[in-house]
């Protein structure tokens, strides 16, 4: 009986290794002539050679600190020696124990195989190099999927199988066991949006992959049989069970002790989960803009900014934009509490009057995203869509202290988030051009705006400085003196005529050097400027600084009635630091490809936009607001930064309502902007008191500089401006020409300049 047994299992054993000779040559003959209808087609053998896995784009900072990623699949790729043994060890255990001895093809796994479904145990046969062929060619895709695939599942398993069977081969053939381990490891979906072991040690355990635990690798790759069913975030009990038999593997094949075992396997997961999230972590507004820039000069290159690896270094320092949102935050909350008591459940839209504006909140309704998919869902009809905008739902809303889970309907939240003040931060080196910090708002994720580069606002009185820059380069001391009185402009029309007023609504009478008139912010004078040098004159002087927004030629121009970006006014004020050389802020100092190759540096374009004295000349009057008596930087000193050796120039701005607040400081380091106001023009504070830039931005910038000076780690240093190396051509003693009686301005023009046109120039 036995014999009869024997011969009946070694002849089905050779018949079905026949029909499997006969299967894989006719599947073989058939790919290999081009026949490929039944079983499909194989990847060529080029992409064998190079296959090519989709690799996360990467920012960087300048301080070499990775703060944004760009993906389809995130992913990030490493070298063999950068992955923790503890990783390997627990890969080999549990998904390929014999990988140094097989070449592709573990046959004694998959004879084993038959034994485990007879037993009704389920286990995969696969070899790593087999299931990096399925992760790398998507061998089970439609790509390569042949019609007898179509018609039986089975069939079209064994197909597979036999296609893997040979990349399998074909792989160990081009590539050395650790690197089969290393593609296997980049390349592998572990759940969560974390493709590779880079970015799922990070999603997973907030570390790197060459750190990885034993327990922490164990769990990795106990995610690999089923990333969805073993998640420790959505099912930690079948997580922990799956993580403690691969520490049984490991325990098995001695990679570590019973009582080691006995230990770890006690341990919980010790999860410290978050995906990657283009809402948070630093430097959100400029990552959002930097987008934009990436996905134009990607596309110009045909680049794929989401699947080729590049590598994007910015200028950003992570110290000095973690100081900058830091500022931001603390002194808006502050500001905030102030905004909602100073108008104690009153709507703050108001018009010149400050009489609230009517249907206000309506008209902001129609311009939401909200609306417009309205009404398209119900195809215009209002009264449909205004039931659904004052429906009641649940909501996640936006607080200083922190996200607020209320109820509330879609106009609740409008009339909300409107009673909201938002800020702007930018701060570059003046003479690299490089942005070192970019705040575009309060909160990325409630509030997209950004008010560094995408939107423009009135500086008021910080585009005083273009005024005294075209004087003092056409030869005005900053000691020349100037009455506190009257100016009037004849207007287009005949019969009417302009006459700014001073904040306080005031003219003193008294003489100022325009350098105390400067620093004090007084209009009369700034006017009386504008007359001798001419509107036109100023333009020219701003546009040559860096300003690209639209200003025309008139009076009111002094007064800064024309909308600026925050980013050109900081690149403008960095003229002055820089010896009177204007210099492109930029924000990348290089991209390079997944390889290191170097695909474009980045160099700013300057220009010699003033003599190096004006620009010496202009330092010392903004220096004046932190000097001279009455100038409205004095309020730093409570800061404690106008003293111990560090100099300070700065101007503050606030627009007539005052809608907008600005300051804008300058030392030999840093030049930094900052703006504060309400999402509308309409929505602000009622009195100078609490609405000029002093009180509304300012803080920001002291809070800021204060952090910097503090930390030696930033290299931000107290330092006083440096002299130009020839001397001065005129007298900035005011004190000393007095006691002498000298005028120190010879040959002043007596006409205004009257060209009509600016220069144009190539930003």
């Amino acid at each position: 009986m036995m014999k009869k047994i024997t011969r009946f299992l070694i002849a089905f054993f050779w018949i079905g290794f026949i029909l499997g000779v006969c299967f894989v040559w006719t599947w073989f003959y058939m790919v290999t002539h081009n026949t490929q209808n039944w079983f499909g087609s194989m990847p060529e053998l080029e992409a064998l050679q190079n296959p090519k896995s989709n690799i996360s784009s990467e920012l960087y900072t300048a301080d070499g600190i990775m703060f944004g990623k760009y993906y389809r699949e995130n992913r990030t790729n490493v070298t063999y020696e950068e992955l923790s043994p503890n990783l390997i060890n627990a890969l080999l255990a549990t998904e390929d124990i014999r990988f140094d001895k097989h070449s592709g093809i573990d046959l004694q796994g998959s004879f084993a195989i038959l034994w485990y479904l007879i037993k009704g145990d389920k286990r995969g046969s696969s070899t790593i190099s087999q299931q990096l062929a399925k992760n790398l060619f998507r061998t089970r895709g439609a790509k390569y999927e042949g019609s007898w695939g179509k018609k039986n599942n089975k069939l079209k398993l064994a197909i597979n199988k036999t296609k893997e069977w040979i990349l399998a081969v074909q792989l160990e053939r081009a590539y050395t066991k650790k690197e089969i381990i290393t593609l296997y490891l980049n390349t592998v979906d572990f759940g969560s949006n974390a493709f590779g072991i880079v970015t799922a040690s990070r999603t997973f355990f907030s570390t790197s992959q060459d750190s990885l635990t034993i327990n922490q690798s164990a769990m990795l790759v106990g995610l690999l049989k089923a990333p969805s069913t073993y998640s420790p975030v959505y099912n930690p009990e079948s997580a922990l069970v799956r993580r403690n038999t691969v520490l049984e593997q490991l325990t098995k094949y001695n990679f570590i002790s019973t009582a080691q075992f006995a230990t770890l396997s006690k341990e919980p997961i010790g999860l410290k989960y978050e995906v990657e999230n283009h809402n948070k972590g630093s430097a959100t507004y400029f990552r959002s803009y930097i987008t934009r820039y990436l996905l134009k000069w990607c596309n110009d290159r045909g680049i794929d900014l989401y699947e080729d690896g590049i590598k994007i270094y910015t200028t950003i320092d992570s110290r000095i934009q973690a100081y900058a949102e830091s500022a931001v935050a603390e002194h808006m909350k502050t500001l905030q509490g102030k905004f909602f008591a100073y108008w104690n459940g009153k709507t703050p839209w108001r018009d010149e009057e400050f009489k609230e504006l009517p249907y206000f909140i309506e008209k902001a309704a129609k311009n939401t995203d909200r609306w417009k998919v309205l009404d398209k869902v119900y195809e215009g009809d209002t009264v449909k869509m205004w039931k659904v905008m004052n429906k009641k739902i649940p909501m996640r809303v936006f607080s200083w202290k922190g996200e607020i889970d209320t109820v509330m309907s879609p106009m609740d939240s409008i009339r909300y988030y409107k009673h909201f003040l938002h800020a702007g931060m930018l701060s570059m080196d003046p003479h690299s051009g490089h942005i070192k910090a970019w705040v575009g708002g309060i909160d990325h994720k409630h509030f997209k705006y950004d008010h560094v580069k995408q939107g423009a606002r009135q500086p008021g009185s910080t585009f005083k400085p273009f005024v005294y820059t075209a004087a003092v380069d056409l030869g005005y001391s900053p000691c020349y003196e100037l009455p506190d009185l009257p100016v009037t402009f004849q207007t287009g029309d005949e019969n009417e005529t302009w006459t700014p007023q001073n904040s306080d609504g005031e003219y003193s009478g008294q003489m100022f050097s325009i350098r105390k008139a400067m620093a004090n912010s007084i209009n009369s004078i700034t006017a009386n400027l504008v007359k001798k040098v001419g509107p036109a004159t100023v333009v020219d002087y701003a546009k040559r600084m860096g300003i690209t927004t639209d200003l025309q030629p008139v009076p009111a121009l002094c007064l800064g009635v024309f909308d600026v970006y925050l980013y050109d006014m900081v690149g403008a004020y960095s003229t002055f630091v820089n010896n009177g050389v204007w210099t492109e802020p930029i924000f990348i100092t290089r991209i390079e490809d997944k390889n290191g190759n170097v695909l474009q540096d980045f160099v700013p374009k300057t220009r010699e936009a003033l003599s190096e004295e004006t620009a010496y000349l202009m330092v010392h009057m903004l220096k004046g607001a932190t000097e001279e008596k009455g100038g409205t930087a004095l309020g730093l000193n409570k800061y404690g930064l106008l003293w111990n050796g560090a100099e300070i120039g700065g101007k503050t701005g606030t627009t007539q309502n005052y809608s907008d607040g600005w300051f804008i400081g300058i030392t030999t380091q840093l030049t930094t902007g900052i703006w504060v106001g309400g999402d509308d023009r309409c929505i602000h504070f009622r009195s100078m008191n609490d609405g000029q830039g002093a009180r509304m931005a300012m803080p920001i910038w002291a809070i800021f500089m204060n952090h910097l000076y503090s930390d030696p780690k930033t290299g931000i240093i107290k330092e006083r401006f440096p002299m130009p190396k020839a001397p001065l051509s005129v007298e900035i003693n005011c004190k000393k020409l007095k006691e002498e009686g000298q005028n120190n301005n010879p040959d002043l023009p007596t006409e205004p300049n009257t060209k009509k046109e600016p220069d144009k120039y190539d930003f």
